[in-house]
């Protein structure tokens, strides 16, 4: 499958986003308080709403690395042809 650079720069895009938006969130989730057994961040052990969302945070960051690696592999690919 060949893409035009246009979805090559749409994928590369996708994948820094990603890389921006989901480690803010983890640190959201990391300062809630339904994050931690003892209701303050770091303190207590870590409830199931902390483990779900860790999850879904690893899970979205693969999924974004692999969609952005596509992208520059697109990219690169666009380069070489004539």
């Amino acid at each position: 499958m060949v893409l035009s650079r246009g979805w090559a720069v749409f994928l590369t895009a996708v994948g820094v986003w990603t890389w921006i938006i989901w480690p803010r969130f983890a640190l959201a989730i990391w300062n809630d308080p339904r994050a931690w057994s003892a209701g303050r961040a770091g303190e207590g052990t870590p409830t199931s709403f902390l483990w779900v969302h860790a999850l879904l945070i690893i899970a979205s960051l693969a999924i974004g690395t692999a969609v952005g690696l596509l992208g520059v592999r697109a990219w690169r690919a666009a380069r070489s042809r004539p």
